[in-house]
């Protein structure tokens, strides 16, 4: 059974960083892509950053491309997202997932498996 735990999400002031952890279980960790999505009160869920399953490949939403980095540790079975420059828009919970379709890493509905997100809230 697949089981991904996020961590790391808090309260920080706009200009401030964060760095999300998300630790899975139950899969060959390196054999698959990671993604992160976001999701505010009343919206749909938003593609963040993925990653492919070696980390030779990186994809950001244009909203945060400069400022988030993806990245990722086989060994310990855990990617990463550094958020930097962080503003008010950036606030929701932080989910990451795992895709059952390594060709479309940026689509929400690739995604079959999803952590229990981590709540992150940029104050201006």
């Amino acid at each position: 059974q697949v089981q991904l735990v996020e961590s790391g999400g808090g309260l920080v002031q706009a200009g401030g960083s964060l760095r999300l952890s998300c630790a899975a279980s139950g899969v060959t960790f390196s054999n698959y892509a990671m993604g992160w999505f976001r999701q505010a009160p009343g919206k749909e869920r938003e593609f963040v950053a993925s990653i492919n399953w070696s980390g030779g490949a990186r994809y950001y939403a244009d909203s945060v491309k400069g400022r988030f980095a993806i990245s990722r540790d086989n060994a310990k079975n855990t990617v990463y997202l550094q958020m930097n420059t962080l503003r008010p828009e950036d606030t929701a919970v932080y989910y990451c997932g795992v895709p059952s379709n390594s060709l479309r890493l940026i689509d929400v509905r690739a995604y079959e498996f999803w952590g229990r997100g981590t709540q992150v809230t940029v104050s201006s």
